[in-house]
């Protein structure tokens, strides 16, 4: 019923993160009825994403330029250093607008489960900038995962070797609009120890 080129065209679109066969299956529908118009400039996008787009060899963003233009901009707080898992991560909290520091990108936590070690993730990268920087302060802003917790955990430790006394971590909790009746166990006890004075 359907040629093997669109199989692998669905396959494909449904490897990607959030999709499953379903939404391939629109997707690839969606891109063959309109392939004057959105397949070709879709195609030529994603090829000079392919060639143009690099990790940025500071912070490991992604931009066309490296370094990457947060990097460049010298109206960051270069005395701050805000460690996450990946571009995504970054990018969230750049949407957020509330960082004003620099970051440095992970590329993953550790886990001893998938066999991901110190030396699978960005992790002499970051000692290294601490060392050769002038870095007053390392913000942990890892996911509140067993890998992500542990990983804050080892980093802290190796941080303190090279001289950095200054750690902190994003704030637990409950979320802006949270009702408490609808939140885990888990949320509940992070929000109770993050309590802060009003």
């Amino acid at each position: 019923m359907i040629s093997e080129e669109l199989k692998t065209l669905i396959q494909l679109i449904s490897k990607l993160p959030g999709l499953g066969p379903r939404s391939g299956k629109r997707i690839a529908l969606h891109l063959l009825q309109n392939r004057n118009t959105t397949l070709p400039a879709l195609t030529e996008s994603l090829q000079i994403a392919g060639v143009k787009v690099k990790d940025c060899t500071y912070c490991g963003n992604l931009d066309s330029q490296d370094p990457c233009a947060l990097c460049q901009d010298v109206r960051r707080d270069s005395t701050l250093l805000c460690v996450v898992e990946s571009v995504a991560d970054l990018w969230a909290l750049e949407r957020s607008a509330s960082f004003k520091g620099r970051y440095h990108v992970l590329g993953g936590v550790l886990s001893a489960l998938d066999g991901v070690g110190p030396q699978d993730i960005r992790l002499s990268s970051l000692l290294q900038r601490c060392q050769r920087e002038n870095i007053h302060e390392v913000i942990l802003a890892l996911n509140a995962t067993v890998e992500g917790q542990a990983t804050s955990h080892y980093i802290t430790e190796r941080l303190k070797e090279v001289g950095i006394t200054h750690i902190s971590s994003l704030a637990r909790g409950v979320p802006v609009g949270g009702e408490l009746d609808y939140l885990d166990e888990g949320t509940l006890s992070a929000a109770l120890l993050s309590r802060r004075g009003v």
